[in-house]
């Protein structure tokens, strides 16, 4: 038997994306952010409030990145989500983040976080307060490649639970992609 829960924004896995931008000044923020996904082959959407200061610099600066949170990185990626840079300006800093510019967009990549998306913004509707990026690059550090290729093992990300309000890591790999299905034909 099923147990009905309503409309609820329950799926796994729910990826942890860490937004991150320039401010006006220069200063480099990032938000925690839940609620996207990608899009098509060169696209991702990302619903961000529009009182976030997040917000404001992606729409002035036509450009953010796109980091996924890892298990090394939990505490700190947590602690952005928490604060917000309209009242905490420096909390990139103070969560131990360490800004790299991006060669593709005018946003910051972050340097403990060994994989992102460089996104030039496609749109910002304030009504639905959904953010289009499109992506024009993907950057990951040696360090979480196997044989030329991002392995997720390496990159060991964090997913979001809605319900349980708790972050969990992936643990193994439990099959193959456009192989294993094969077994059936």
């Amino acid at each position: 038997m099923r147990k009905n829960f309503g409309a609820k924004p329950l799926m796994y896995p729910m990826p942890v994306y860490m937004i991150a931008s320039y401010g006006s000044d220069g200063t480099p923020n990032v938000m925690n952010a839940a609620w996207g996904g990608i899009i098509g082959e060169n696209r991702v959407a990302i619903c961000v409030d529009r009182s976030h200061k997040t917000t404001e610099n992606v729409v002035a600066r036509k450009a953010f990145t796109v980091s996924v949170a890892t298990v090394d990185q939990t505490v700190a990626c947590d602690y952005v989500g928490i604060v917000s840079g309209n009242d905490v300006p420096d909390k990139f800093a103070r969560a131990g983040f360490h800004a790299e510019r991006s060669e593709f967009v005018d946003a910051p990549l972050i340097r403990e976080l060994p994989m992102a998306l460089e996104c030039r913004l496609i749109s910002y509707d304030p009504e639905t307060e959904v953010m289009l990026g499109e992506i024009v690059n993907v950057c990951a550090d040696e360090s979480v490649l196997t044989d030329g290729r991002i392995d997720p093992m390496k990159v060991r990300p964090i997913i979001y639970d809605s319900s349980m309000k708790g972050y969990y890591s992936m643990t193994e790999k439990v099959g193959s992609a456009f192989k294993d299905g094969k077994q059936i034909q």
